[in-house]
């Protein structure tokens, strides 16, 4: 028995849509064809997507063509009038601006602590510190936050070993990343690696707001914040603008180092900014070959600092080639189980234990 084109589209006609309106009277079959029993058609949607949603319209219609007595086969296509609407693009977040007014001193919502970690001058390994304090103290079961405040010199993308953009749903919000149990932002993230950071200071104080403010770090016990080196704009907008727990200063042991931590103790003085304790890095050399000690720097003198303010010294860790290679790698030293981790471990410990973490 032959098959009529007639006789597929009286089929069709049953084929009605929610409107009570059937594939026909809608005028969505394109391209019908019958051959020896063959039938094949296309029904177009209007939009892409209407077509998602139209599977089982399509699989009706070819229900009801392959009852038709001397069909043998039936090819029914689903496709769309026009190009498919693109996907919206996620919104855009810009980092840096003049910082927005604000009535007081601020935290942001679920952070317990903020911990400056801060240092007079630059390469005394303060950037290393951080990221092994905050991976020492994840690992001791506190929540941790790490933003990197050091927005012309950003490193702490590349110590924690990660390299991409948060998200943000609305252009505002901007989704932290994570990285060995630490919560983590950084300008880094928004930037070029190699891309210079040109900008005035009111620029850096927004940027800082920003990353403070609008950044979702959930419920953290502790928020370290890896300052720049000096006594600058961030600094200032960090004591002034946060609700800052206090302050920790790195320096190394030699007399050039400790010209400048003083200044940084100085400042947080008189910003009236807690100094919670200092931390002597890179306080010696152990020879790998033969175990010997060597005070390339000095020694003690962050100590005798401490004694002299009245303030805790929280650790001394050794000048050690595996805790450079490791943060070069994107894994602090810290996450492992080697002396130098239990080094970060039992000063992260005695945070835990003074209250401050």
């Amino acid at each position: 028995m032959s098959v009529t084109k007639a006789q597929i589209e009286a089929a069709l006609a049953r084929v009605t849509l929610p409107d009570g309106r059937d594939l026909l009277a809608h005028d969505l079959i394109r391209a019908l064809t019958v051959q020896d029993g063959a039938v094949r058609f296309v029904i177009e949607a209007p939009s892409a997507e209407v077509a998602q949603q139209m599977g089982p319209l399509r699989d009706a219609a070819e229900k009801v063509v392959r009852e038709v007595p001397g069909v043998t086969s039936a090819s029914v296509a689903l496709t769309a009038h026009g190009p498919a609407a693109k996907p919206a693009a996620p919104p855009s977040l810009k980092i840096g601006g003049h910082p927005k007014p604000q009535e007081g001193p601020t935290k942001p919502t679920g952070v317990q602590r903020i911990l400056a970690i801060g240092s007079g001058k630059g390469g005394v390994g303060k950037s290393t510190v951080s990221s092994n304090l905050a991976v020492a103290l994840a690992r001791a079961g506190r929540k941790v936050g790490l933003l990197d405040a050091d927005i012309y010199g950003p490193s702490q993308p590349r110590m924690m070993g990660v390299n991409k953009r948060p998200a943000s749903p609305d252009g505002k919000t901007i989704i932290p990343l994570h990285a060995h149990g630490v919560t983590l932002m950084s300008i880094g993230f928004m930037m070029e690696e190699g891309k210079a950071v040109v900008w005035r200071g009111p620029m850096l104080m927004g940027a800082l707001q920003q990353m403070l403010g609008q950044v979702e770090w959930g419920e953290l016990d502790v928020l370290l914040v890896d300052l720049p080196p000096g006594t600058g704009d961030v600094q200032l907008t960090l004591c002034t603008k946060s609700e800052l727990t206090g302050a920790i200063v790195v320096s190394t042991p030699q007399d050039v180092a400790l010209i400048d931590a003083r200044k940084a103790l100085d400042m947080f003085a008189t910003l009236k900014t807690p100094v919670l304790g200092l931390i002597e890095n890179m306080s010696m050399f152990v020879c790998p070959d033969c175990g010997s000690e060597h005070e390339i720097f000095g020694h003690g003198g962050v100590a005798a600092e401490a004694k002299k303010m009245g303030v805790p010294l929280l650790g001394s860790l050794p000048i050690d080639l595996d805790t450079r290679l490791a943060g070069d790698g994107g894994t602090p030293i810290a996450a492992g189980d080697s002396p130098m981790a239990q080094a970060y471990a039992q000063i992260a410990d005695g945070l835990i234990k003074g209250g401050m973490a």
